[in-house]
C-alpha cells in the first residue's frame, strides 16, 4: 500500500497487523479518488472505520486541509499515527480511539462540517451503514459533501440518505464503491 498521489505521492503505507482489516488496495483507492476528486481545495474529512488510515491519508494528499480519523483498535490507531507520521501529515491529521458511534456524538458536539466522510466499516458488521442517517440528521455534512461506501457485493445499500442520493456505484472483485451526494436543489437550510 502506499499513497497514490498528491503531495505525499508514492510514500509506503503499514497495513494494520493481524487479519482485522481489510486495506483498501491501491487500484481501488486510485479510482475511488479518480470518481471523488481527484484532488480537493480544503475541507474537512472523516475516516470512519480508518483501519491503517489509507482513505484519509490519501485525502489528506489530495488536498484535504483535516482528516478525522476514528477506529477503536488500538492496533490500528498505532498504524494510523505511524503512517500519519511517515507521510508529515500528524499536522492536519486527528486520531481518535472511538467506536462510530460516540464518534459521531463528538462531532456533533463540536459542530463539525464533514466534506468527505468515508464508511469502510468491518465486512460483517452491516448495520453500520445506518449511521450514515445520524451524520445527515445531525447536520454535519456540508451541501456539497461527498459520502463514500465500501462494502461487499452480497449488501444492498439505500438509494438515499436523507437528502443524500446514490450517484455512482462502482465494482471492483467483491468489493463495491457507492457514493451518495445531494442533488443540486436539494439543500436543506
Amino acid at each position: 500500500m502506499r499513497v497514490i498521489s498528491g503531495e505525499q505521492k508514492g510514500l509506503p503505507l503499514k497495513a494494520v497487523p493481524g487479519a482485522g482489516t481489510r486495506p483498501t488496495t491501491d487500484k481501488v483507492k486510485e479510482s475511488i479518488f479518480n470518481m471523488i476528486g481527484p484532488y480537493f481545495d480544503g475541507g474537512l474529512a472523516v475516516d470512519l472505520f480508518a483501519g491503517s488510515g489509507g482513505l484519509g491519508i490519501e485525502s489528506l494528499s489530495r488536498g484535504i486541509e483535516t482528516c478525522i480519523f476514528i477506529e477503536k483498535d488500538p492496533r490500528a490507531i498505532q498504524t494510523i499515527h505511524e503512517n500519519l507520521k511517515k507521510c508529515k501529515l500528524d499536522e492536519r491529521a486527528e486520531v481518535y480511539k472511538a467506536d462510530a458511534t460516540r464518534a459521531i456524538k463528538a462531532l456533533e458536539k463540536r459542530q463539525a462540517r464533514i466534506d468527505l466522510l468515508f464508511l469502510d466499516p468491518p465486512y460483517q458488521k452491516v448495520g453500520y451503514y445506518e449511521l450514515i442517517d445520524q451524520f445527515v440528521e445531525k447536520n454535519l455534512l456540508t451541501d456539497d459533501a461527498i459520502i463514500l461506501c465500501e462494502h461487499e457485493k452480497g449488501v444492498d445499500l439505500p438509494n438515499t440518505y436523507g437528502s443524500f442520493t446514490l450517484t455512482r456505484q462502482e465494482l471492483y472483485g467483491s468489493t463495491i464503491i457507492s457514493i451518495y451526494r445531494q442533488e443540486e436543489g436539494k439543500h436543506h437550510d
